[in-house]
């Protein structure tokens, strides 16, 4: 196999048997993003001098070499631009002074940053097309979204221009792009991954980080370098029992699984996702049952409550008031109205109008029926949905019109409703890609489980992959 085949833990293994050194890795990753990212529009940071200085000296980490890209949003590199798709933070040249413990984190695991990745402004819409960069485009069909936010290390990702890359997610976003790209995406349980130094929480708990990855070892392993609680961390994680590495190919015995491809609308009516997505869950449950689990059709009652979208979006705009104040800071002025999208700003006045008191019974009621919610996770292993409702859409379907700037939310809330449920609960939940329709782009399937229980999706997600490779027909060749 080529180079832009391999894992993160293929070309670590690479460097410790000395068929590469990280020079050569690292220059490999810059020449591909030099080549193929004008038509992808995925790295928007270049961080390519500072990557060659950085492979001279390499911790002996268990990725020691391999090149890797940091999600534009969250994280901080030290020293380096940050704008989470802002065009103000661009403008304003905003650099915080200090790594993330996750990048530092990163970094003492061998990893050597090669640039930054694009995301859709504040991480608002699954997409990565902010108004401060290009576009990032789909390496499957380059007129359409990569989904997002981590759009842009998806993208990256998916065509081989690095073997992974660093993503968040506050609805959706590690799972969503995983989806239309390709790729295996875990959002870990809440608490899992610290936000330390900068950060308690993200989002009253929402957001999570972690990687998107070609395998679903790749996963295990950073998760192993990411995971656990730091000094002033508000909560953390269930304790795992393991390193997530033992759990590839342990025996899993017969597991219960619910399946379900139905979501309530606004009205509270119920749809059925694209056939495309009903397909790629048929598909999944008949590979579940293969490996000798019992599958049947079931879904978590309270999560069809349709109070959850209402609740969730009063929580969603807060949280994107709390970001763009969190913008002017950084620059020391207030940002404008036209100087962000109309969904931003009109979010972020909603967000402005919603009282403490409705804000904290929001929470109330959503972690209330989360916890009501969590009983089927007594009868049942894991739950499989769509990781999206239909396939990877045109580029600017979640753009919002000055004379209609919630557009935007409520398409993306139409495209995205299987994912945001699991930020509320704090479950941890995977997309996999194991399905493609018949115009050969990639459609997820989402599995969750209980709170803590990585462990468990590992076991299953590798089996899953060892009885289905995973299929990465975007890599760039060459």
């Amino acid at each position: 196999m080529d180079v832009w085949d391999l894992d993160a833990t293929a070309c670590a293994e690479l460097v410790r048997s000395g068929e590469a050194s990280p020079h050569e890795l690292v220059d490999l990753a810059i020449r591909r993003i030099e080549r193929f990212d004008r038509e992808l529009g995925a790295v928007i940071i270049p961080m390519f001098d500072q990557a060659r200085a950085s492979a001279a000296d390499v911790p002996d980490g268990p990725f020691r070499g391999v090149p890797i890209l940091i999600k534009d949003i969250d994280s901080h590199v030290g020293g380096v631009l940050h704008t989470a798709g802002v065009l103000p933070l661009k403008q304003a040249n905003y650099r915080p002074a200090r790594d993330s413990h996750l990048v530092a984190s990163l970094r003492r695991a061998g990893f050597i940053i090669v640039g930054k990745t694009n995301t859709s402004e504040l991480g608002i819409v699954p997409s990565a097309e902010p108004p401060a960069w290009p576009p990032s485009r789909n390496p499957y069909d380059t007129t359409r979204s990569t989904g997002g936010s981590s759009g842009g290390s998806s993208a990256a990702v998916a065509a081989g221009l690095v073997p992974i890359a660093h993503a968040t997610d506050g609805g959706g976003s590690i799972r969503i792009p995983a989806s239309c790209c390709g790729l295996f995406g875990l959002k870990p349980s809440r608490g899992r991954v610290s936000f330390a130094p900068t950060y308690g929480e993200l989002g009253g708990g929402l957001v999570n980080e972690h990687v998107v990855t070609r395998s679903v070892r790749d996963s295990a392993a950073v998760l192993d370098v990411l995971a656990g609680a730091q000094p002033g961390d508000p909560y953390a994680a269930p304790a795992q029992a393991r390193p997530y590495t033992a759990e590839l190919g342990a025996p899993t015995g017969t597991l219960r699984i619910g399946f379900d491809t139905k979501h309530p609308a606004l009205d509270g009516t119920l749809i059925d996702a694209h056939p495309d997505c009903v397909a790629a869950v048929a598909h999944a449950a008949r590979l579940l049952a293969s490996c000798g689990h019992h599958v049947e059709e079931a879904h978590p009652a309270a999560l069809r409550d349709p109070e959850w979208t209402p609740r969730f979006l009063a929580l969603w705009a807060v949280n994107v008031a709390v970001g763009l104040d969190e913008c002017s800071r950084a620059i020391g002025r207030r940002i404008e109205a036209g100087e962000v999208e109309p969904l931003t700003w009109a979010l972020a006045e909603l967000g402005r109008l919603v009282p403490g008191p409705a804000h904290a019974e929001a929470w109330q009621w959503i972690r209330g029926n989360a916890r009501e919610a969590s009983s089927f996770w007594q009868d049942f292993d894991l739950y499989l949905t769509p990781t999206v409702a239909e396939p990877p859409v045109p580029l600017g379907t979640f753009r919002s019109p000055p004379d209609d700037p919630l557009a935007g939310i409520f398409r993306s809330a139409d495209f995205a409703p299987f994912t945001p449920p699991f930020n509320a609960t704090g479950q941890p939940a995977a997309s996999l890609p194991l399905y493609f329709n018949t115009q050969g782009l990639p459609i997820g399937v989402q599995l969750v489980a209980a709170c803590g229980r990585e462990d468990v999706l590992f076991r299953v997600a590798s089996q899953l992959e060892a009885a289905q490779p995973f299929e990465h027909r975007a890599t760039r060749r060459g």
